[in-house]
């Protein structure tokens, strides 16, 4: 199965980090507003998540989440989740760190989308 979400290693190690300071995470892709489109860090279930919700996978053990219709945009791509210095919200984790995760991305190749994780769904 082709991953439809992957971690740099950088990126990877700041998960561990919050994870020893937090416990359980979770990511959320921001659609925009404030935060652009920065992948956002919250403790596990801190994010309210819903019906209109779909989670893409996991990085790291995190669950990995977005908005269906801004999911409708980005299902032809892999997600990759890297970190970068510098400040973006303050509603992220990693933002005291002066650190911001960022989503890099790419198209997927007609052989990958014939074999890619399945999705899953907020469960009612």
């Amino acid at each position: 199965m082709i991953q439809r979400v992957t971690v740099s290693p950088e990126a990877s190690e700041i998960i561990r980090q919050l994870k020893e300071n937090f416990g359980g995470l979770m990511f959320h892709q921001s659609g925009g507003c404030c935060d652009g489109s920065q992948p956002m860090c919250f403790e596990k279930g801190d994010f309210i998540l819903g019906s209109s919700d779909v989670c893409l996978g996991t990085i790291d053990g995190c669950e990995f989440w977005m908005s269906k219709d801004q999911f409708e945009y980005w299902k032809h791509t892999q997600l990759h989740i890297h970190i970068t210095k510098g400040m973006g919200s303050g509603f992220s984790l990693e933002i005291p760190m002066g650190l911001r995760f960022i989503t890099l991305s790419r198209l997927f190749t007609e052989e990958e989308l014939v074999d890619l994780e399945p999705l899953r769904f907020v469960e009612d």
